[in-house]
């Protein structure tokens, strides 16, 4: 068999992406195939951030190249591209913002603010680059676990806000612009008009991702902000508890109804691991995240621990994807990060912007 394009292409048909599920050639990553006295270069382009799968997807790749009859070496270069994908019917995207992921839950205390910014963190350290909103008015707890609580944004024009930034991320809470011993007795509209100025009124500088911490619940300033805001999609967080479960499967038809696919369901305190001997305890029950994906037909994203790891150093201003990114609990955080952004990448391009506008004039 002589060696050309074709034969490459049908090994490298044979090459499953581990994060997608799908061949190379049928997720269209691969690029640039050229077959030259013996040397095969191709450029790998993935969907989504994923810088620490770079070298073992060079190596998976390589490997079945190799094999091939004639082959003397094999070039490969990998990088990632995200590009911007379809929201809600009738809203525009933001500007400098190519994706916005929702992460919710349908009550308080499951741990979601503590999700959402580990998520941002592990999409960052994926390569992406990635902003986080604190939209939880009566509550911010974004400034405290990012470590830049006495910071405050400042503005260049006059008009807009510069988010700050901590360990590689742009970020914006209402947090940063008040006293942390100050109430916000705000009514839903005022809270709302607030996280709307937040969103748009700051200068977001050219994000592939824009995490929203989203208050706990489904009412009025949860829907509104669903309603308004261009949500490529939404993470759902609960605890295997009963009581928590059934505010999640809330959460989830309150997103269906308004067009917001859900990229998945995260199971936060799923199991207790014991400091002090290692012994593993299902405290909040067992299983309820992964039955509930099972009823709604949408993806499991995986399981955190119950770990004061986890807890203390969001309190001390240092993510656990920051803190131990090396770790065990870090390296799950990760995973469940591709596994979001290779679901908003298997989603419809946003083409907006590929049909100029019409303009008709009589002569």
């Amino acid at each position: 068999m002589s060696l050309d394009q074709q034969t490459v292409n049908e090994a490298l048909k044979q090459v499953i992406d581990p994060n997608t599920g799908k061949d190379f050639v049928a997720g269209r990553s691969i690029r640039n195939l050229s077959v030259e006295h013996g040397t095969v270069r191709f450029d790998v382009e993935l969907g989504y951030p994923a810088k620490s799968q770079h070298e073992p997807i060079r190596a998976l790749l390589s490997e079945a190249v190799s094999k091939l009859s004639g082959v003397q070496r094999v070039e490969i270069k990998v990088t990632s591209k995200v590009v911007a994908h379809a929201v809600q019917q009738g809203v525009k995207l933001l500007p400098g913002v190519r994706n916005i992921i929702a992460v919710a839950s349908g009550k308080g205390g499951v741990g979601k603010s503590t999700t959402a910014v580990n998520l941002a963190l592990a999409l960052s350290a994926e390569g992406a680059r990635v902003g986080i909103l604190d939209a939880d008015i009566y509550g911010p707890s974004q400034p405290q676990m990012l470590g830049i609580g006495d910071q405050r944004p400042v503005s260049a024009d006059g008009k807009t806000m510069i988010p700050l930034q901590a360990y590689g991320l742009q970020a914006m809470s209402i947090g940063f612009l008040i006293d942390p011993d100050t109430p916000m007795v705000w009514r839903g509209p005022m809270a709302t008009q607030a996280l709307n100025q937040m969103l748009k009124d700051t200068a977001w500088d050219d994000l592939d991702y824009l995490v929203i911490d989203m208050p706990p619940g489904t009412g009025d300033i949860q829907l509104t902000l669903s309603q308004s805001v261009p949500v490529t999609g939404a993470v759902i967080v609960t605890t295997p508890q009963d009581i928590a479960l059934l505010d999640a499967r809330k959460g989830v038809k309150m997103f269906e109804k308004v067009g917001v696919p859900i990229l998945g369901v995260v199971e936060n305190m799923s199991i207790h691991i014991c400091s002090k001997c290692g012994h593993e305890e299902h405290i909040f029950g067992h299983g309820g995240g992964e039955k509930m994906c099972a009823d709604f037909n949408v993806p499991f994203l995986g399981a955190l621990p119950l770990d004061i790891q986890i807890r203390s150093e969001a309190d001390g201003g240092s993510p656990t994807v920051v803190a131990d990114p090396e770790g065990r609990i870090a390296s799950t955080y990760k995973q469940i990060a591709r596994r979001v952004a290779v679901r908003i990448a298997e989603r419809s391009k946003d083409m907006t912007h590929k049909f100029p506008n019409i303009v008709i004039k009589s002569t």
